[in-house]
């Protein structure tokens, strides 16, 4: 379809959403009992309800079309065929092969790729039994019980969130570290905790030249020397999860010892990979095949079933609706398992990092809003922090809402307390209570008249704030790689819709450019610097005061 069918599509939703804008959802739940059950969907061991968004029967039909006018169904098509939909990078995008078991052909520039997955897998497999079986030690003959991933963005976040997600899962006696920051405090704060004997270092990055990766990476190689090891025990301490197999053997691991991925890998998407390493280690290799196939199940629900059924579409078309219609610009991730603490973290990267765009395919600008931004804590810790500005503030906010039916950790009455609130916070969003509510209440607990007039105001709830709810049995590797893909995808959709690239992320680039230029500025052994003049006079200043500061020297510009 044409632009002008994309166009039309928007005019329809803008129009209907000038019509809805006035109802309250409240009173759409008392007029219609059957809601809950027509906004309602389930897929890949997943259930989502997004009854609690200011939406009609009508509103799905003209967002669906919108879908239509975009021309999903081809993009989707487009993206398991491994076309070169990342077309400022000239790559195709196929983290879903990475996760299939032979199923189906994933072909870029003609090749089969699945070969070279299902080998790569193979030697993960192999790596993992031999650490788990003490066939592969660490150069003073002890088993290898400790692993220190050293990665950042997508070779940290990922593997990270799902290790700690999974902690019911690891290997006895297994302990797992990762290290991002280039600020030394990340790095030290691990080494004080490690024995080096005992420690596996996983060195994640694609190029094998990331700034921050490489530095700490060059720390700890330095730490692990001073420790009375010597370069040739870097071969069985050191692992790399990269393609630059020279830069690997120049920092003195082995060959043997890299595990590979492809550039049609992006590595907001690369947990599935070799990246993945630090996880089959911590869970063993088994759970992280379950992992895999919970993402593998979803990525053939948002391949298979129809639009008006499929849950990563439903979700998009949520956060489309809520976004670009009804202006709603930040959206929150609260997941009530404490597990899924670094989840809101992951889905930053993964739908900021992807979405936070201002130019379409074409290369002109974007008419109107992409990605809100997306933050989050777990139930209950936000409702402490900061839920009240979701409730009262001058801004509304949508929410994602997640939760397990069963904890792997059912301590008496905890798991039920924490549904109480998983249940009871969406609907206090929806719902809220009215001022004539709040008085009837104050007055019914006895308050003068004069108080009920004076504080009444202050315990208003507007309600009519959009949420969804995912729910789950429990948290195992099958229902996350499940809840990981179901994201993955909606994030694909919504920048379909949006006409941008998700898959690229030029944005980080600048920053880390000027970083370099600046970089050998910095006063680093007590060396006077000159005072600053390339930059800007902020910056100038700044660089200046900083030199001095640094070693207690009067440098400060006049």
């Amino acid at each position: 379809m044409s632009d002008i069918a994309i166009e039309k599509s928007w005019q329809v939703l803008q129009t209907h959403g000038a019509d809805i804008a006035p109802l309250h959802m409240r009173d759409l739940f008392a007029k219609d009992p059957e809601r809950a059950q027509q906004f309602w969907r389930e897929g890949a061991g997943l259930t989502l309800d997004y009854s609690k968004n200011r939406i009609l029967p009508e509103t799905m039909g003209h967002l669906l079309a919108l879908a239509r006018a975009a021309r999903f169904e081809q993009k989707r098509a487009a993206l398991f065929a491994g076309e070169k939909i990342n077309i400022t990078e000239n790559r195709a995008v196929l983290h879903m092969a990475l996760r299939d078991h032979r199923e189906h052909i994933y072909k870029v520039d003609g090749k089969d790729v699945m070969p070279l997955v299902l080998a790569e897998r193979a030697r993960m497999k192999s790596f993992c039994a031999d650490i788990q079986a003490g066939k592969r030690v660490g150069a003073t003959g002890k088993k290898l019980t400790t692993i220190v991933n050293i990665g950042i963005g997508g070779s940290d976040l990922g593997p990270a969130m799902v290790c700690d997600a999974l902690k019911p899962y690891w290997r006895e006696g297994q302990r797992v570290f990762f290290v991002s920051n280039v600020d030394g405090a990340d790095l030290a704060g691990v080494l004080r905790q490690i024995d080096p004997e005992t420690t596996l270092f996983l060195i994640a990055s694609k190029t094998f030249t990331t700034q921050e990766t490489m530095r700490n990476a060059q720390s700890a190689r330095q730490w692990f020397l001073q420790q009375g090891h010597s370069d040739a025990d870097i071969a069985k301490h050191f692992v790399a999860l990269s393609t630059n197999l020279e830069a690997v053997s120049a920092f003195g691991i082995d060959a043997d010892n890299m595990f590979r991925f492809w550039d049609w890998v992006g590595g907001r998407y690369s947990l599935w990979s070799a990246i993945g390493l630090s996880i089959a280690l911590t869970i063993g290799y088994d759970n992280f095949e379950k992992l895999l196939a919970g993402a593998h199940d979803m990525d053939r629900h948002f391949q298979q079933t129809p639009m008006d059924d499929n849950l990563p579409v439903l979700l998009a078309l949520m956060g489309i609706w809520n976004r670009n219609i009804l202006g709603v610009s930040a959206h929150a991730i609260l997941p009530y398992d404490q597990s899924l603490h670094r989840f809101p973290a992951f889905l930053q990267q993964a739908e900021m990092e992807s979405n936070g765009k201002s130019v379409k395919l074409d290369g002109t600008n974007v008419v109107g809003e992409t990605c809100p931004v997306i933050f989050g804590e777990p139930g209950t810790n936000g409702q402490h922090a900061f839920y009240q500005m979701l409730h009262q503030g001058t801004d509304i906010v949508s929410a994602d809402f997640i939760a397990p039916a069963c904890s792997h950790y059912e301590i008496g009455d905890h798991h039920a307390k924490l549904l109480a609130n998983f249940l009871a916070q969406p609907q206090a969003l929806m719902q809220g209570k009215t001022l004539a509510e709040v008085k009837a209440e104050m007055k019914q607990m006895g308050v003068a008249e004069d108080d009920i007039e004076k504080i009444a105001p202050h315990r208003v709830f507007p309600g009519n704030r959009p949420s969804n709810a995912i729910i789950f049995e429990t948290l195992t590797p099958q229902i996350l790689g499940a809840l990981i893909a179901l994201y993955e995808h909606k994030i694909f959709t919504q920048g379909v819709i949006w006409q941008i690239n998700s898959f690229d992320q030029w944005g980080v680039e600048l920053g880390k450019q000027m970083a370099g230029a600046i970089l050998p500025e910095i006063s680093v052994s007590g060396e006077t610097k000159p005072k600053a003049s390339a930059y800007d006079a902020s910056t100038n200043r700044l660089l200046d005061h900083l030199n001095a500061m640094r070693f207690g020297k009067e440098r400060g510009r006049s």
